[in-house]
């Protein structure tokens, strides 16, 4: 319980309150449970009280000084016109763990390493509080509620909020530097013009955010849901850009991906930002897609326990003839993005190479890749097998599926022919279809 003394020195005004403490500077104020709704405590001196579990509603603590102090449980909460005044007071590293801080004012407020993490039994409530231009710099909010508040210009570097509830809430040219945001809900918030460099935004909804002119430079964007939000012209150079989750509505025109002192370079799509943006910078990156374009080759099949021999083979064969072998094996559970993986690979090769020895070899997976990609299919079987049935109808079809299939009665055989009856048939049709594509259009005058 509070130090009834204190209570009563509190209660004869602010300027006999700190008069007493200018005395008294050793003595941490005990002003627990204590009533003081409505108190006007207007630049009250109140560093380190421990004023937890305190009714504070409708007080005006306007410039109070309350760094160091323990508000854990307080009542902040404003009524609809009387709302609790903390502008610009100092709150330094308070405890403020489960506080009522609804509707407050804290304009202009330092906050800087305040505990308003969420506790045992609720979160802190910040919601349509008013924190514009506040610091909040290293503070824990992590699972406060925020929702609708105004943190407009407020400074939240290195902030927590981790889980926090940010929705609707006006973050417009805040500062959220190295900020943990991982978890936390910033559906529909307004992030016009913030800076959120370096911030870790991983698994966060962004739904229908205003992130316009934003700058996301360096920042962990993980599982991050962009659902119909605004991202145009912000600033994402440097991004991590992992499984995000955009739609139809997502805007993203005008994402510059340079940094200030470079000539401005803009994309429309944040998931390709970071690429383009390392194209232009790293040689050594268009060095590898140029090799995988040039040397990549595909091996397709069903490489069972008993077939491993035919696949180690055949690997080492290509790289000992210059070439990058690349092997998906149908011997594993297939999943929903199993035959969008072969099409990504069989778009990065220079041809394949597919073995139809089984006859659940391939299939499906030549139907959904042949009829669309112009790369030479060189199909290898083992002498006794026979094809699925399909085969022969993608041979005639398409003129890219080499003929004909080159039949092995070993491994052994199969590495001695490779090179002449497989490889330069398969680079023959490669050089064919590329000068296919790149023949010049025919123009006929009349």
């Amino acid at each position: 319980m509070a130090n009834d003394e204190h209570v009563a020195l509190l209660k004869k005004g602010v300027d006999a309150w700190n008069k007493w403490r200018g005395e008294n500077p050793n003595i941490r104020p005990d002003l627990r449970g204590a009533n003081l709704r409505g108190a006007n405590l207007r630049g009250a001196d109140l560093r380190e009280a421990n004023v937890r579990e305190a009714n504070l509603r409708q007080a005006n603590l306007r410039g109070a000084n309350l760094r160091g102090a323990n508000l854990r449980q307080a009542n902040l909460r404003g009524a609809t016109l009387r709302r609790a005044n903390l502008r610009e007071a100092v709150l330094r590293e308070a405890d403020l763990r489960e506080a009522n801080l609804s509707g407050a004012t804290l304009r202009r407020a330092n906050l800087r390493g305040a505990d308003l993490r969420r506790g045992k039994l609720r979160r802190a409530n910040l919601g349509r509080a008013n924190l514009e231009e506040a610091i909040l710099r290293r503070a824990n909010l992590s699972g406060a509620n925020l929702s609708e508040a105004n943190l407009r210009r407020a400074d939240l570097r290195g902030a927590e909020l981790r889980r926090a509830n940010l929705g609707w809430a006006n973050l417009e040219e805040a500062i959220l530097r190295r900020a943990d945001l991982r978890g936390a809900n910033l559906t529909r918030a307004n992030l016009r013009d913030a800076l959120l460099g370096r911030a870790h935004i991983l698994d966060v909804s962004l739904t229908e955010a205003d992130l316009r002119g934003a700058s996301l430079e360096a920042a962990a964007l993980v599982d991050t849901d962009f659902t119909g939000a605004n991202l145009t012209g912000s600033h994402v150079y440097g991004i991590s850009a992992w499984r995000l989750k955009l739609d139809r509505r997502t805007k993203q025109q005008n994402l510059v991906i340079t940094r200030d002192d470079e000539p401005a370079i803009t994309v429309d799509n944040i998931e390709v930002a970071q690429l383009i943006y390392l194209l232009l910078h790293n040689e050594k990156i268009r060095d590898v897609i140029d090799t995988i374009g040039k040397k990549g080759v595909l091996l397709l099949g069903r490489f069972t326990e008993g077939r491993m021999m035919v696949l180690e083979r055949l690997r080492d064969k290509l790289r000992d003839l210059g070439f990058v072998p690349m092997v998906f094996n149908f011997d594993k559970p297939e999943t929903k993005d199993f035959t969008e993986t072969v099409r990504l690979l069989c778009n990065l090769s220079k041809f394949v190479i597919v073995d139809i020895t089984n006859p659940r070899s391939a299939p499906l997976e030549l139907q959904a890749t042949v009829p669309d990609y112009m790369v030479p299919f060189a199909p290898i079987l083992q002498r006794g097998e026979q094809p699925f049935s399909m085969f022969v109808d993608l041979q005639n079809k398409y003129d890219w599926v080499l003929q004909p299939v080159v039949g092995y009665p070993s491994v052994e055989r199969l590495i001695e022919v490779l090179e002449d009856k497989v490889v330069r048939p398969a680079e023959a049709k490669f050089n064919e279809l590329l000068a296919r594509r790149t023949k010049l259009l025919c123009v006929e005058n009349v």
